[in-house]
């Protein structure tokens, strides 16, 4: 019989650190190789852990994907924090638009988005898309904090569909850096980007 009842979270903080070292190397692993050809001998080998001990924090492999999920968006938006934090106008967007296509020239890998390169595979099982689409959700939502700020502020009109609009932006960073990674230049995220920007900046007071 196979076990799926969820884990509960390790009660020692030598328990949490093996769990947390576990989803990282896993997530370095999905990353490289992508979902598919991660298996969970591969993460075994890696982490140095025992099979037991691996099922002891993880019930399958769907389980381990979606702490991978969870542990790639918290990466991400904590890179970005101090900028989406910050958004309150259009000096600010802007400011995060640069810390992007910075990043990614001067990574020089064009590896995609942690999030997104999972998003393609994830979509075929049902736990592991929900739990992209919830990462998604919190991206888009910290887009749209910023926005309703410059909203608030009377920058942006009053009708301005602060959704629509950090949707747009979530859109451009992931399309942007997908064809980035195919065309191997950043130059696709910067004009998804300034582009996403350039209809934010259409929704302006006055304009």
């Amino acid at each position: 019989m196979i076990d799926n009842a969820p884990r509960p979270s390790p009660q020692t903080s030598r328990g949490r650190a093996t769990r947390a070292r576990i989803v990282e190397e896993a997530a370095a692993l999905m990353y490289e190789r992508g979902i598919a050809a991660t298996s969970m001998e591969d993460v075994m080998r890696a982490t140095a852990t025992s099979k037991s001990q691996l099922y002891h924090y993880f019930a399958d492999k769907s389980a381990l994907v979606c702490a991978v999920i969870e542990h790639q968006r918290n990466a991400v938006l904590a890179g970005q924090q101090p900028f989406l934090d910050d958004l309150a106008d259009l000096d600010g967007l802007r400011a995060w638009r640069d810390l992007l296509v910075t990043g990614n020239r001067e990574a020089a890998t064009f590896g995609g988005c942690p999030v997104g390169s999972l998003a393609a595979e994830a979509a075929t099982e049902v736990l592991a898309r929900e739990t992209t689409a919830a990462a998604y959700a919190a991206w888009q939502g910290r887009l749209a904090a910023g926005l309703t700020r410059m909203r608030d502020s009377g920058e942006l009109s009053e009708d301005a569909d602060v959704d629509a609009l950090a949707l747009g932006l979530l859109t451009a960073v992931q399309g942007g850096l997908l064809v980035s990674q195919i065309l191997r230049s950043v130059a696709p995220l910067e004009v998804a980007l300034d582009q996403a920007i350039a209809t934010v900046h259409a929704a302006q007071r006055g304009s």
